[in-house]
């Protein structure tokens, strides 16, 4: 993943392979889908992954024998519907006007750096490359919302790009405002296509981008999507900078008593992918019950080998495991990617002890909640640990 900025890497304007205006604009005030189209739109996503899952499950029930790529590809297939309905919730959710929006000072190019470390292993595995030129700047946002629209700007990209993503944060204009853009290949420069302008935005807007404009939209952001043939843009602009000397505490004015309580944002964390390490049935029931309101993402494995094997391909938001796996093994597999990912985070589920602290285990810190107490630490304990990052 580039680090530093390619000289041809510039984002004054769009062109595809021949020199083209953009095509296309997409804007926020012309943004908003219509809910039945929604709808519609996961439901046709989801169909067509377990389409293609349901005929690999056919044809091994005829022969009995599936062999590692058509296992690889029935997972990916799987997980690409359990995907698109997790976004298509997330949405609902943000749509519905449940969400509390609490602004607070975030380093912005601190954690887009961080989201990006973190799915390093992913953007390996894809053959991409994401190029960066990115600016200082922190900005007046709800932090995990900001985690989350982070998230689904990279599904979306690496969903479609054809080769590298260049990313940017600036701050620019006058008065001066904070600027994210992003900008890939839809396609390869080499390929003619006769697509019209309204069959290449239906190419891109996949439920990624759903989520994307939807997550723009709470945080009430202002936003340009620029198409061409070959490219595309995306144009996010979070208002004026905050100052570096400004109170990290900074927060605006918010009338406390008069803020809802239970139901309140029930999922702030929805989509986050934590990855489960768990041997024993009963405990891996337990933890399913305590973290299914929060619509996160959950893989189980039952080994920290199992777990190392995982995380070649991609890291997850967080890793909960329990105790009797918490040796030197475990550690050791922690170092390795808090290197790689100095956010990601560890919870150990301990068998008795405190429902909520924190331990420390060869240089490492991770939160330890009680078995007894999972029902209700287990979800305050990835809340705590997930919204640090900003």
């Amino acid at each position: 993943m580039a680090q530093h900025m390619n000289p041809s890497f510039h984002f004054n304007g769009l062109s595809g392979p021949n020199g083209d205006a953009p095509s296309r604009a997409v804007n926020a005030q012309d943004s908003s889908m219509a809910p039945a189209d929604l709808i519609a739109q996961i439901g046709t996503g989801v169909a067509r992954a377990l389409e293609s899952a349901l005929e690999r499950v056919v044809t091994l029930s005829h022969t009995g024998r599936i062999d590692r790529a058509g296992l690889r590809a029935l997972r990916e297939e799987i997980e690409q519907a359990r995907r698109i309905g997790l976004m298509g919730a997330q949405i609902g959710r943000l749509s519905s006007g449940r969400v509390g929006i609490a602004k607070e000072r975030v380093d912005l190019s601190a954690m887009l750096r961080e989201a990006l470390a973190q799915r390093t292993r992913e953007i390996a595995t894809r053959g991409l490359e994401v190029r960066q030129s990115i600016t200082p700047a922190h900005v007046m946002v709800d932090p995990t919302l900001l985690f989350t629209l982070l998230q689904a700007l990279f599904d979306w990209s690496f969903e479609h790009a054809a080769s590298h993503v260049d990313v940017l944060v600036d701050c620019k204009g006058w008065p001066e405002r904070v600027h994210l853009v992003c900008s890939f290949a839809h396609q390869p420069p080499d390929i003619a296509t006769s697509d019209t302008p309204e069959a290449t935005a239906a190419r891109l807007e996949t439920m990624s981008w759903r989520l994307v404009e939807c997550c723009a939209s709470s945080l009430e952001l202002k936003f340009e999507r620029h198409d061409t043939l070959g490219r595309t843009l995306l144009d996010l602009e979070f208002g004026s900078p905050i100052a570096e000397d400004a109170a990290a505490d900074t927060l605006l004015d918010l009338d406390l008593e008069a803020r809802p309580t239970s139901g309140y944002n029930s999922k702030p964390l929805a989509g986050s992918h934590v990855l489960l390490v768990v041997a024993r049935r009963e405990v891996r029931a337990l933890v399913r019950d305590a973290l299914r309101p929060m619509g996160l993402m959950l893989d189980f494995v039952s080994s920290v080998e199992e777990a190392r094997q995982f995380c070649m391909s991609g890291l997850p938001h967080a890793i909960v495991f329990e105790a009797p796996l918490g040796g030197s093994r475990m550690q050791r597999l922690q170092a390795e990617l808090v290197a790689e990912a100095p956010m990601l985070a560890f919870i150990e589920i301990a068998e008795e002890g405190q429902a909520f602290e924190a331990t420390h285990a060869a240089g490492q810190v991770h939160a330890r909640v009680s078995r007894n107490s999972l029902a209700e630490a287990l979800p305050a304990a990835l809340v705590f640990e997930l919204s640090r990052v900003g």
